[in-house]
């Protein structure tokens, strides 16, 4: 073999070689590149897990089933969809790593994501020019960041939306919250709605966010200085420890004065109710404020679908749960955006952020009004103006079933918002 041809050999070896190994590591995306370079974009979701306080598994979940449904069909406007997931695990630290994550792999936004932690991962992803589209809404940073795009009213319209409901019902409120930063606003945003109904301001139990023990909490709730003469609603948002109160609170209650129960999605779920009893569970009766239409709507089939079909052995994606459901609207969110771009063309966070600054409202399939982040978009809401969607819905656990309340419609709780004192 002559030298000339031994180098010709060599050298088609080594592009052989190298050729199969990127093909075998997923080279998508080219290093230094953005997250839309080539044919594939990224994005991340993150939520936490496995932790002794609130747990999103189901988030990341429908993330992940909506990149293999989405991806079935040939991606989104002839880009493949690439999902990352992070385990936010319900810390600072955790909440920033996940956000230098979605920095290190180029993704062009963080989609359909929980954390308190505001501060931590928003700071990092705006230094980025990274848009967060669809977070859960309970870091006041998702309704102050530019680069944020709520795809509801978060913990504010809920917790608003809880005031207007049980100041039809009761005559006096307690309020049993987190001892944290964001526990902090929920007494000001729930007196909000009692304010809007003329009733007086909710009692305001603080407890620890992962605490074992609620009975303290339970019987200070159960105080009644009326002594009995007045109907008295007790309401709880603890995440997943609101089971863990409420357990303290039926032990507590020895006098059987069975004041009404409320809470909100997200601390109260269909599945909470199926696991403690369903139509025997201690849940029966209560009322709970949601974002979006019960899960039983005909308008959830879409998600229902992928759902059985592309995370069908993941029990964690549970369509009734309310942070699956905001991710998959949020997903839906960024696919109509993505749409938008011309074919072929490179995508970028910054660019995805300026399409949905100046993009005509994004439909959501009746889920949620039609949304839209333009500036004539926001609203006046003290330490809240990145709220564009203020719709809550009412319910209420009966036959063991999340239903519609009777006699209530959905309600835009923006004006009342408008109205409260700034919390954040």
């Amino acid at each position: 073999m002559t030298d000339r041809r031994r180098t010709a050999f060599l050298s088609r070896t080594f592009t052989a070689t190298a050729t199969g190994a990127c093909l075998v590591a997923g080279c998508g995306v080219v290093p230094g590149g953005s997250g839309g370079s080539g044919d594939t974009i990224t994005v991340m979701t993150f939520a936490p897990q496995d932790t002794k306080a609130t747990n999103m598994p189901g988030m990341p979940g429908m993330a992940k089933a909506y990149e293999a449904w989405v991806n079935a069909k040939g991606g989104i406007n002839g880009h493949r969809l690439r999902v990352l997931t992070c385990n936010e695990k319900n810390t600072t630290n955790g909440a920033a790593d996940c956000a230098r994550k979605a920095i290190a792999e180029k993704a062009v936004a963080v989609v359909g994501s929980y954390s308190q932690h505001g501060r931590a991962f928003m700071a990092p992803l705006e230094g980025e020019g990274i848009p967060f589209i669809g977070g859960y809404g309970v870091s006041s940073e998702e309704f102050q960041s530019t680069l944020s795009y709520p795809v509801n009213g978060g913990q504010p319209v809920l917790l608003a939306g809880a005031g207007h409901q049980l100041g039809r019902a009761c005559s006096q409120v307690a309020l049993v919250r987190p001892d944290t930063l964001a526990g902090d606003s929920m007494p000001v945003l729930l007196n909000a709605g009692l304010k809007a109904n003329k009733m007086p301001e909710a009692s305001d139990i603080r407890a620890a966010e992962d605490s074992g023990d609620y009975l303290p909490q339970a019987r200070e709730a159960l105080a009644d200085p009326s002594g009995g003469k007045e109907k008295r609603c007790v309401t709880a948002v603890l995440g997943e420890r609101t089971e863990t109160f409420f357990d303290a609170f039926r032990r507590a209650d020895d006098k059987h004065r069975n004041p009404q129960i409320s809470s909100v999605l997200g601390s109260v779920s269909q599945a909470l109710v199926d696991r403690t009893g369903g139509k025997e569970s201690p849940f029966e009766g209560a009322y709970l404020t949601s974002w979006y239409p019960v899960s039983g709507d005909p308008l959830w089939q879409p998600m229902r679908k992928v759902i059985s079909e592309y995370a069908f052995g993941d029990d964690a994606v549970d369509p009734d749960d309310s942070g699956t459901q905001t991710t998959w609207i949020a997903y839906t969110v960024l696919s109509e955006t993505l749409k938008r771009f011309k074919s072929g063309e490179d995508i970028t966070g910054r660019k995805v952020a300026r399409m949905l600054n100046q993009s005509e409202p994004v439909q959501t399939g009746g889920l949620t009004p039609d949304l839209s982040w333009r500036y004539k978009d926001m609203r006046a809401v003290a330490g809240f103006p990145r709220i564009v969607n203020g719709r809550v819905t009412f319910q209420v656990v009966q036959a063991g079933r999340l239903v519609a309340q009777q006699g209530e419609q959905s309600m835009d709780m923006t004006q009342t918002l408008e109205q409260a004192p700034r919390t954040a």
